[in-house]
């Protein structure tokens, strides 16, 4: 069995895969990640590898806390990858996204995939049918774009997402969550246009924290799999464990 650690910019996340089968996830803040591995590794002793993947950096205490429990893969730009990096300068492609890259590869090996990770930031990844990761975008997620807002304004304030009921609002807070959730919408339907013009037979894939919100607002087909991080990174651990 395989133990996938996701140190994220908020939390951190957990999965157990049987194979290729996600058999639990769950998710604590950072104090709590020697309790959450040790009350994993008494459900589940079978465990005997494990992948770290940080996109802070260097994650010495939790790769040390993991270490006394099983054979552990820190994912970095030294990992081994199953598909051609196109990137200009791949060390600066952040290890989340190759984690998304390498899933959407063996979702789809010989056709076209966009996968778009709603987050802390929006990324869109684009793995061609040829098995070549191209690159994508990064703009701002939906709480950060509250957050601006709020920061950068004196007046407005600091809102969560709610559903808009029309994309013309009649008060400065639903304009706000109009401008939010309805400017996403466009940009993610524009974005998916653009590739969809230039690659034929596109899949999209919807994944992230805020996937689910947004996959019934969308005018184009989407697959939404909000695991889509976490099996890419199962899918790393098997390709590097030889």
């Amino acid at each position: 069995m395989n133990l996938v650690v996701d140190i994220g910019n908020t939390r951190v996340k957990y999965a157990v895969f049987d194979k290729k089968k996600l058999v639990i996830d769950q998710h604590s803040d950072s104090g709590l990640f020697l309790t959450m591995v040790r009350d994993l590794f008494e459900v589940y002793p079978k465990i005997t590898h494990a992948i770290i993947s940080s996109v802070g950096g260097h994650p010495k205490k939790e790769y040390e806390v993991l270490s006394l429990f099983c054979k552990v893969h820190l994912l970095s730009h030294e990992s081994k990858i199953p598909f051609k990096n196109s990137y200009i300068n791949p060390q600066t492609l952040g290890i989340d996204r190759i984690a998304l890259a390498t899933r959407a590869f063996y979702e789809n090996p010989k056709g076209n995939t966009l996968v778009i990770d709603m987050g802390t930031c929006i990324t869109y990844e684009m793995m061609n049918d040829y098995g070549e990761y191209l690159g994508g975008a990064i703009s701002p997620g939906m709480n950060m774009r509250f957050k601006a807002m709020n920061d950068q304004t004196a007046q407005l304030p600091l809102l969560k997402v709610e559903p808009i009921l029309d994309f013309i609002g009649n008060s400065t807070e639903k304009s706000m969550q109009s401008g939010v959730v309805n400017g996403i919408c466009q940009e993610l339907d524009g974005v998916i246009n653009q590739y969809k013009d230039r690659f034929k037979f596109l899949t999209v894939i919807l994944t992230g924290g805020d996937a689910q919100f947004f996959a019934k607002r969308l005018k184009n087909s989407i697959f939404a799999n909000s695991k889509f991080l976490l099996e890419g990174l199962n899918y790393l651990l098997e390709y590097n464990k030889n």
